[in-house]
C-alpha cells in the first residue's frame, strides 16, 4: 500500500522513513512547519542518525497541504494534540472515502477530531513505545537499535478488517514491532498513563527515563500515578490491556533497559519553548476521573504543576529578552550645555 505521513516530526519521520527505507513501501510526507518544509527542500531529503551516529540523507517527497497531490492508500498521523484542529483541517480536501488513517499520537482527544472526516471502520489507532529526536528541521535521530520499541494498534470498531492487518503486516516489514489488539480505549490508555510518569515527570525534573527510573523512591512515585488513573479508569468502565504491576513493570523496562538515555517528547517541547500536552495525558486522567465521580488528586496535581514550570519558564526568558533589549538598545546622548562667556 502507498502511505503519507500527516507531520514530518520525530515519529512521523521515523514511521515513514522505516517504511520507505526497510519496508520498502511507497512513503510521501506532508507537514505544515515552514521551517522543516524548507529545510528538506534545501537538503534534498531529511539527515537521519541512529543514538546520534550515522548522520546521512534519506531523500523524501515533503509537501505542504496546500500543494500535496497524491492519493495515499493510507495516512499516518503525527502531530501534537494542540495544532490537530488547524492540520486536519488542512488537509480535509485530500480526504477520500476509500482511504484509511492510522495515529499513534501522545495523549487522548484526538479521535474525536479524527472521526470528524473518517468513519470507525477506517481508523486504526495505536500506541508507540518508540523513542525518537527530532534535532531541528529536517533532522531526526533514532533512538535504539534496528527493530527497537514496540507498538499495540487497534482498529476504532475493534475488529480488525483486512487493510488493518495489511497495515500490521507493513508495520511488521518495517521494524514496528506492531501488536494487534480488539480494545480501543484499553490500549490507549496504558499509554496515556505510561506517559503520565515519564514524560511529565523527566520534564520537571529535566532528567532523562533512566535518571527517574534510578531514583530510590521511583517505584512509589510510579505506583502511586497507576493507581489513581486505574480507579479513574475502573470507574469509566476502561478496561485496560495490562494490570497494575504490568503497567509499573512497563515503565521500569523501558526507563531502565529500552531507553535510559532518553529525554521524552514532553520535555523536547518544554526545552524548546513550546507549550506541553500534559493535558491530554495528566489532565485527561484527572478529567476522566471527574467525569465519573472520583478525584484524582496527584494527577490533578501534577498537571497543575507542569503549566506552573511552563509560566516560570516563559517569564524568565520574557525577562531575558528585556534585559538583552535593554543591552542592546544604543544609549543617548547626553546634551552638553553650551559653554558661558567670561
Amino acid at each position: 500500500m502507498k502511505y503519507t505521513v500527516i507531520g514530518a516530526g520525530a515519529m512521523g519521520y521515523r514511521y515513514g522513513v522505516l517504511l520507505q527505507e526497510v519496508a520498502g513501501l511507497d512513503v510521501d510526507f506532508v507537514d505544515t512547519w515552514a521551517p522543516n518544509v524548507d529545510a528538506v527542500r534545501e537538503q534534498g531529503g531529511v539527515y537521519v542518525s541512529r543514538d546520534h551516529v550515522d548522520r546521512h540523507l534519506v531523500p523524501i517527497n515533503l509537501s505542504t497541504p496546500e500543494e500535496y497531490e497524491g492519493h495515499p492508500d493510507v495516512w499516518i498521523l503525527f502531530v501534537k494534540q494542540m495544532q490537530l484542529d488547524d492540520v486536519l483541517a488542512r488537509c480535509a480536501h485530500l480526504f477520500g472515502p476509500d482511504q484509511y488513517l492510522f495515529t499513534a499520537m501522545n495523549g487522548m482527544g484526538h479521535l474525536d477530531k479524527v472521526r470528524r472526516y473518517f468513519p470507525d471502520e477506517h481508523i486504526v489507532a495505536g500506541t508507540a513505545l518508540i523513542a525518537t529526536v527530532l534535532n531541528g528541521p529536517g533532522d531526526v535521530d533514532f533512538i535504539g537499535a534496528p527493530g527497537a520499541g514496540t507498538m499495540h494498534m487497534v482498529n476504532a470498531t475493534e475488529q480488525p478488517d483486512e487493510t488493518t492487518r495489511a497495515i500490521e503486516r507493513d508495520f511488521r516489514a518495517a521494524d514496528l514491532n506492531p501488536e494487534l489488539t480488539r480494545n480501543l480505549n484499553g490500549t490507549l490508555m496504558a499509554k496515556v498513563i505510561f506517559n503520565s510518569v515519564v514524560n511529565t515527570l523527566c520534564t520537571m525534573f529535566t532528567s532523562t527515563m533512566g535518571q527517574y527510573a534510578a531514583y530510590d523512591g521511583a517505584d512509589e512515585i510510579t505506583r502511586t500515578l497507576v493507581d489513581e488513573a486505574y480507579d479513574a479508569c475502573e470507574r469509566a468502565g476502561i478496561q485496560l490491556i495490562m494490570s497494575r504491576q504490568e503497567e509499573v513493570d512497563s515503565v521500569n523496562y523501558v526507563s531502565k533497559v529500552g531507553n535510559p538515555l532518553h529525554y521524552p517528547s514532553m520535555y523536547q517541547d518544554f526545552s524548546k519553548g513550546r507549550p506541553t500536552e500534559v493535558d491530554y495525558i495528566n489532565g485527561y486522567i484527572a478529567k476522566l476521573g471527574r467525569e465519573n465521580g472520583y478525584t484524582c488528586h496527584v494527577h490533578e496535581f501534577v498537571t497543575r504543576q507542569m503549566h506552573l514550570a511552563e509560566a516560570m519558564r516563559d517569564a524568565k526568558a520574557a525577562a531575558v529578552a528585556e534585559r538583552s533589549q535593554q543591552v542592546a538598545a544604543p544609549q543617548e546622548a547626553v546634551p552638553q550645555e553650551a559653554p558661558v562667556a567670561a
